[in-house]
């Protein structure tokens, strides 16, 4: 009973002081509100690199030519021509628990289709591709180890370039121009979306290697090579191998810097992931600054009111109010505040990722253990901070209390 009747008090006391109250509760909702969107934004930078990864394959390993930069040495001049077609095919026949391998060619050109042009990557890739970066088809088939063989003058197109070129007509069997040569469009990609880092994944031309490297780009080398690993606890081990096997097929010597470098995807992964766990605790912690900043703004109020309120305390005890329940009462009005806050801080942050997901093209990432968290702070700080103002209102002398101004 007794607990009701204080919860009642510490209301009325906040509903008589409005403006008060508001503002000493607007701490605690910016505290709030800023964890909640600040971790969502880092939760969603985590959650756009791993999709961006995880779009590249699973199990995936990539060998890019040049040398890894050691001791923040750049490779030589012509270090990046050091990856051959016949490379990927000795890794293809010679490493074990190799699933696929597609070396790839890249270069960016505009493409022609009567009246019509746009810039875009066009790839020379192998068939293996298609399984590598699980592309389907919305229309038209895929190219085949013949085209490749033979260095056909044949294209598959991401739905961008298809919209920009020939608008809604369906582009299998009609013609366009990649460097002043024509080729022929034989398939149409289903689309994919923007990649997590907002890259557009649809705005692509894939053509045969051969063609790419003898009829378009006038190359001998590969742009990279990716493997893809039939399990992933077999990462390692392929890795060491394509490493021996290049430096065998590029004669390197022992001791001598390799003129090429194995990127293991899921290396990369969890790095990144540390990488941006620790940028999403430090943008909390920041973040958590403003609750503290709250919590001694509610300290300072509760203070003023104590001293407000100094000779109705002192009626009260006067009249047979105990230590804790003089004490209670003030812990309850902070922790109203706290509480208050800290719901109305939820939504404002949750408002505020939403709107950057909507506006900013940007995914965020709303964790429940974050709107815990904040909240729990919130409310640790409105007793933390409301407890000396509590002590102070309650170990007032009554006399004392009754004679003040």
């Amino acid at each position: 009973m007794l607990f009701t009747e204080l919860l009642k008090m510490a209301a009325l006391s906040l509903v008589a002081n409005k403006l008060r109250t508001i503002l000493t509760m607007l701490g605690i909702i910016i505290g709030v509100a800023s964890v909640v969107s600040l971790v969502a934004v880092g939760m969603g930078v985590r959650k756009n690199v791993t999709d961006s990864i995880s779009r590249l394959g699973s199990n995936m390993l990539i060998v890019n030519p040049g040398s890894g930069n050691r001791g923040g040495v750049r490779g030589a001049a012509g270090s990046m021509q050091t990856l051959k077609y016949d490379d990927a095919k000795a890794i293809k026949a010679k490493i074990k628990n190799v699933s696929y391998v597609s070396p790839t060619a890249q270069g960016t050109y505009q493409v022609v289709a009567g009246n019509e042009n746009w810039n875009t990557s066009v790839y020379g890739v192998i068939p293996e591709y298609v399984a590598i970066q699980s592309l389907t088809m919305q229309s038209g088939i895929f190219f085949t180890e013949h085209d490749v063989d033979v260095r056909s003058r044949v294209a598959v197109i991401g739905p961008t370039v298809a919209t920009n070129l020939f608008g809604s007509v369906n582009p299998v069997g009609k013609k366009i121009r990649v460097g002043n040569a024509p080729y022929t469009v034989i398939g149409l990609l289903a689309s994919k979306g923007s990649s997590g880092m907002g890259q557009d994944q649809d705005d692509i031309v894939l053509i045969p290697l051969t063609t790419a490297q003898e009829r378009l780009m006038g190359i001998t080398y590969v742009r990279s090579i990716n493997v893809q690993v039939t399990e992933a606890d077999k990462m390692d081990e392929v890795q060491a191998n394509i490493e021996k096997l290049l430096r065998q097929r590029h004669r390197i010597r022992s001791g001598t810097e390799d003129d090429f470098n194995v990127r293991n995807l899921t290396s990369i992964m969890e790095t990144m992931n540390e990488t941006t766990t620790m940028i999403t605790l430090l943008l909390g912690s920041i973040a958590g600054i403003s609750l503290v900043v709250g919590g001694i703004g509610i300290m300072n109020i509760m203070m003023v009111s104590v001293t407000e309120r100094t000779r109705e305390i002192g009626i009260r005890k006067a009249i047979g109010a105990t230590y804790n329940s003089i004490m209670l009462q003030f812990l309850i009005e902070s922790t109203m505040i706290s509480i208050l806050g800290g719901i109305i801080g939820i939504f404002v942050g949750m408002g505020i990722a939403h709107a950057i997901s909507e506006f900013g093209n940007f995914t965020t990432v709303i964790s429940s253990l974050s709107i815990v968290v904040s909240f729990g702070f919130s409310l640790f700080v409105g007793i933390f901070f409301g407890m000396l103002p509590a002590r102070k209102a309650a170990r007032l002398d009554p006399i004392d209390a009754l004679r003040y101004e």
